[in-house]
């Protein structure tokens, strides 16, 4: 079966009832888990940014915790399920702020670890990726925050 666009949905979904969407928003949620969460974010959280920021970066904060430091081969497994699931939760928000501050907040967790990362060729090269990626979205923000961000930057 093939998927039709999106622009496509978008016109059946016009013709739909509320009730009707309601039930295809529930039936959604049934079958992935990411769609779950979405809905989970623009039901409860949406309205409260700050909040939700908290919450994912104290999800970081856990998963930086449980890793496994034995090796660097298992830290580079985890550092690299931290970031896409940090960036998941970027995807759900679409909020440049929210996405330049979840980002920093991961580069400064990363950064502060036992072991350090400048031991491992490979964290340092994905730490400096994301650090140029975090400036270029800088440059999208208002001038105010602009600022405060490139000061926590040059922290990092």
């Amino acid at each position: 079966m093939k998927a039709v666009s999106v622009v496509t949905i978008r016109k059946e979904l016009k013709h739909k009832s509320n009730a009707e969407l309601a039930e295809l928003c529930l039936r959604l949620s049934r079958f992935k888990k990411e769609n779950k969460e979405l809905l989970t974010y623009l039901l409860f959280e949406a309205d409260s940014e700050e909040g939700y920021i908290e919450t994912v970066k104290t999800e970081i904060d856990e998963q930086f915790e449980i890793m496994n430091t034995n090796s660097y081969f298992y830290i580079k497994k985890s550092v690299r399920k931290i970031l896409r699931n940090t960036k998941k939760y970027i995807r759900y928000s679409l909020n440049k702020e929210t996405e330049v501050e979840l980002l920093l907040y991961f580069c400064k967790k990363l950064k502060n670890m036992s072991p350090p990362i400048s031991r491992n060729t490979t964290l340092t090269n994905l730490y400096d990726r994301n650090i140029e990626a975090i400036s270029k979205k800088i440059l999208n923000l208002h001038e105010d925050l602009q600022y405060d961000y490139r000061q926590v930057l040059e922290d990092l």
